[in-house]
């Protein structure tokens, strides 16, 4: 298909009258059009359409239907519908009033376009530039982040129900792309364990009987997968992606034992964040915070919070569940820096915080953080009277460490962290902490060396301590109140636009779906704010009131 331009530009005069008539009070759609003018121009999705080809229905037009559509939480048969019905949409849309509308596949086709040409965040993008024109957005101010869990579009599978459900899709897939093939190696009995979806089927439960299950499940799946390596099999079966998710999945769950296929022990598989988790996603992994466990992803979402501008999403991440939030905070900078947005006061949780992130922020692109940093685990801190490394002076001119009672460092050595990072290490001689009077309070030792210690570089080091020295006082206590409100949109997300459920399969398009839930928002935040709908505060329980009024 190739482009056709049309898009949302001038409001027919009728279509305007009769809303105007209809609707005096306005509504979502008909106000963010009045303030915001036109979001978007279909010259700016001219990269996603071929030069050649049946025109397209004009992009703009999709994009504005696809916020739309997030806004009110609809499906793609439900939006098409309000986009062909609706007065309101036809004013925001730009569109006459007899205007037939489309069919629903469209936006899903458009939504693969946008994938395909990772053009996702152009969305909220133009959304973020109309609200900077329109004066809404304040450059250079403070924002906040933070993430919720997301689970992904397929269903949470047992280890005996993902090698069975893996192998019937396998076999499923096959079954289109070479029937004969596989006609002549299936026997009766195949047919009778993977013509239905597993869960269909009436598992064992003995653990004994599950293990004899699996291990016949995973000995028909190395069959077939034999099969399909053998020379004399068509090369191209070994591209079918079923093909290699049945292999992943058997390297995963099973080894060979005397050339016997057996389900490996639960210590020999991979850890949950590396294991596949359903054959109908193959980047989707199990994720763990706290008490919460879930297969899918985590969006990381960034907000302006000023008291005089509305707090409008600047920047959204999808990432696989395992990712550690601090794994991220650097990518979240850069991607404020390519669109200009960066803040100067950037209020996150602990888990955005660390050492090297407070250094990288401050120097790569002036930001202040401003989040609790965890204190030191040592059981010399725990104790109270004990001495941590905040109690060891180091100079660091002559790479010496002194300790409390006085002693200095007998060696100084550059070395790596198990994760990676460069670290000092020193150690203290043995004659010097054997006789001394307050070792109890330093080390635990057996005797036979000394107190040994392992820091961080000069800058992350300083940084760290002037963090952990600021967030004890009242003042820094004040300031990180700004961070208050996150979760709020959070929830906002969640209860009107599904935000912690995928509607589609893959990364990518789960991005998607964070986008359009970002820009969606955003017009509800610019409505609230245009309608100067008061922003709302924090419950206070009947039980709590009590308290403040007696």
């Amino acid at each position: 298909m190739s482009l056709r331009t049309g898009g949302p530009g001038r409001i027919p005069e009728t279509t305007r009258r009769i809303a105007k008539a209809a609707l005096p009070q306005g509504s979502l759609a008909i106000r963010v059009r009045d303030a915001l003018g036109e979001l978007f121009r279909d010259e700016d999705f001219a990269d996603l359409f071929p030069q050649r080809g049946r025109p397209a229905l004009p992009p703009a037009v999709l994009a504005l239907v696809s916020i739309l559509q997030f806004a009110e939480g609809l499906s793609d048969r439900q939006a098409v519908l309000a986009a062909r019905a609706r007065i309101d949409w036809k004013y925001a849309l730009g569109l006459e009033l007899e205007d037939p509308g489309f069919d629903h596949p469209v936006l899903s086709e458009f939504r693969d376009r946008l994938v395909d040409g990772s053009a996702e965040t152009r969305i909220t993008d133009a959304v973020l530039a109309a609200a900077s024109e329109a004066g809404l957005l304040k450059s250079r101010g403070r924002q906040r982040t933070d993430s919720t869990h997301v689970l992904s579009a397929v269903r949470g599978l047992n280890r005996l129900e993902l090698v069975g459900e893996t192998l019937r899709a396998t076999l499923n897939a096959l079954a289109v792309a070479a029937p004969r093939w596989l006609a002549e190696l299936a026997d009766d009995e195949w047919f009778k364990r993977y013509s239905y979806r597993i869960e269909d089927y009436r598992l064992p439960q003995a653990k004994t009987e599950r293990i004899d299950k699996g291990n016949e499940i995973g000995k028909d799946g190395m069959r077939l997968l034999q099969a399909v390596f053998h020379p004399t099999a068509p090369g191209w079966l070994r591209q079918v992606p079923a093909v290699e998710m049945l292999r992943r999945t058997w390297v995963q769950e099973f080894q060979i034992e005397n050339n016997v296929v057996r389900w490996r022990h639960p210590k020999n598989i991979p850890p949950a964040g590396q294991r596949l988790v359903s054959p109908y996603d193959s980047v989707a992994r199990t994720g763990s915070k706290r008490d919460t466990d879930w297969s899918g992803w985590k969006v990381h979402i960034t907000e302006t919070c000023e008291p005089d501008h509305p707090n409008l999403i600047t920047h959204v991440l999808t990432t696989t569940a395992p990712i550690h939030d601090v794994q991220v905070t650097d990518a979240i900078h850069e991607g404020l820096a390519e669109q200009n947005l960066l803040p100067t006061e950037h209020f996150v949780d602990s888990g955005y915080t660390e050492a090297r992130v407070l250094v990288s922020a401050q120097r790569d692109y002036g930001i202040a953080i401003v989040g609790p940093v965890q204190g030191t685990a040592a059981w010399q801190a725990k104790d109270g009277d004990g001495f941590t490394q905040e109690s060891f002076t180091i100079d660091w001119q002559a790479k010496e460490v002194s300790c409390p009672n006085g002693k200095r460092s007998r060696g100084w050595s550059a070395s790596n962290s198990q994760t990676g990072a460069p670290v000092i290490r020193v150690w203290f001689s043995i004659n010097d902490c054997r006789p001394c009077p307050v070792r109890s309070q330093c080390t635990r030792g057996t005797g036979r060396i000394g107190r040994r210690l392992t820091f961080r570089n000069r800058e992350e080091l300083e940084a760290l301590r002037k963090a952990r020295e600021e967030q004890k006082m009242d003042e820094w206590r004040r300031r990180y109140q700004s961070r208050a409100g996150i979760e709020s949109t959070i929830s906002q997300g969640v209860r009107q636009m599904g935000l912690r459920r995928s509607r589609y399969h893959g990364v990518a398009k789960t991005h998607l779906q964070h986008q359009f839930t970002a820009a969606a928002l955003n017009l509800s935040r610019i409505d609230a704010w245009i309608t100067e709908t008061p922003r709302g505060s924090s419950r206070t329980s009947h039980f709590r009131r009590l308290r403040a009024v007696h």
